[in-house]
């Protein structure tokens, strides 16, 4: 086992049992939650070098690690205690990153270079730059 899911407010702990895990209200999931606001497939789960990651699967409801949104298609990394949110559905990640492979400094998200690839600003990566006057 690589960590358990525990809910906030009560509930049994879910059991974090592959390295990588699909969490939505699909059976096809590998975390099945099933509530109207879960997105069939709502985000992915996976460890990397000890630690576990969240990515949003453009969720209608989005994902949110310690109050924090999860930009679409970045990855976030979730330490030991930090508290998931999937909808509105609150789990306390609990697990021990030196038994999941983890040595040295824990890797970093993927958001600012996300954020900053291809050179360009946000104003012209959102299309609300001026075009110069001829």
């Amino acid at each position: 086992m690589f960590g358990e899911l525990v809910p906030i407010g009560g509930g049994d702990p879910i059991p974090m049992m592959e390295r990588k895990l699909r969490v939505g209200r699909r059976e096809g999931c590998d975390v099945i939650l099933k509530f109207a606001n879960v997105s069939s497939h709502h985000c992915m789960l996976d460890v990397e070098e000890g630690y576990w990651f969240v990515k949003d699967l453009k969720s209608r409801n989005g994902v949110r690690v310690n109050g924090k949104k999860i930009v679409d298609g970045m990855r976030k990394r979730v330490d030991p205690g930090d508290i998931l949110r999937i909808a509105k559905h609150e789990f306390r990640v609990e697990y021990e990153p030196h038994k999941n492979g983890a040595y040295g400094t824990p890797p970093q998200d993927e958001y600012i270079e996300s954020v900053l690839e291809g050179g360009k600003s946000l104003l012209e990566r959102a299309g609300l730059t001026r075009r110069p006057k001829d």
